[in-house]
């Protein structure tokens, strides 16, 4: 008769070989949860991160914007000498009168000194405080003491006569000479009568004395 087995013993045997299958489901079921927990971990959000926000304020912040260097201050006034054609808006308008004189043109002595058109404080005419009155005085003065030549008006000879005269720094009319002419006696009188002209308070530039040059239209016409 064959001996029975005892139900006990058997389990007894195998319970090592549990033990040791429940130890390594265990240790891998922890290693499960770490792994899961650091992939959640990982995987977590920390908000927004814009680098290219983040580099342009740096940017802002480091280099200022450079204002823009202020204009060069206006050159000075530029010295400009009156050409022959320039146009002239007053003139005068000579009558016929008498005279027996024969007329010589004075010529004036060439100099190096600049010549202003216009200056901070213009020559004045004498007993003049103003441009206005220099203006009218010289007109004035001019058509009073201008005479029609004898030989230009036998010939009626008439036109108008463009004169340019500079008031040096001393104030005294220099430099006479015709621009525009007409006839060489007509021209002639007008070159005297200009340089007849009382002396003037001369032109300032800057506080100093300079030269000034006038233009003066004159119109001889027979009546």
């Amino acid at each position: 008769m064959e001996p029975k087995k005892n139900p006990n013993v058997d389990l007894e045997k195998k319970r090592g070989l549990y033990i040791q299958i429940g130890l390594v489901v265990a240790l891998l079921v922890v290693l499960g949860a770490f792994e899961y927990r650091s992939y959640e971990r990982g995987n977590s959000s920390l908000g927004d991160f814009n680098l290219e926000a983040d580099w342009e304020e740096e940017i802002e912040n480091t280099f200022r914007e450079e204002k823009p260097p202020p204009p060069p201050p206006p050159p000075p006034d530029e010295i400009v000498i009156v050409e022959n054609e320039e146009e002239i808006e007053n003139e005068i308008e000579i009558e016929e009168t008498e005279s027996d004189e024969d007329l010589e043109i004075e010529e004036e002595e060439e100099t190096t000194d600049e010549v202003f058109v216009t200056v901070e404080e213009m020559p004045r005419f004498k007993g003049c405080t103003d441009d206005l009155c220099t203006q009218t005085e010289i007109m004035r003065y001019i058509a009073k003491n201008t005479k029609y030549p004898p030989i230009a008006k036998e010939n009626n000879i008439t036109g108008r006569v463009f004169v340019s005269f500079v008031v040096d720094k001393t104030g005294n009319v220099t430099k006479v000479k015709i621009l525009r002419g007409v006839d060489k006696y007509l021209d002639a009188e007008a070159v005297r009568v200009v340089q007849s002209m009382p002396k003037f308070k001369p032109g300032k530039q800057r506080g100093k004395a300079v030269n000034v040059q006038y233009n003066v239209p004159i119109n001889f016409k027979l009546s």
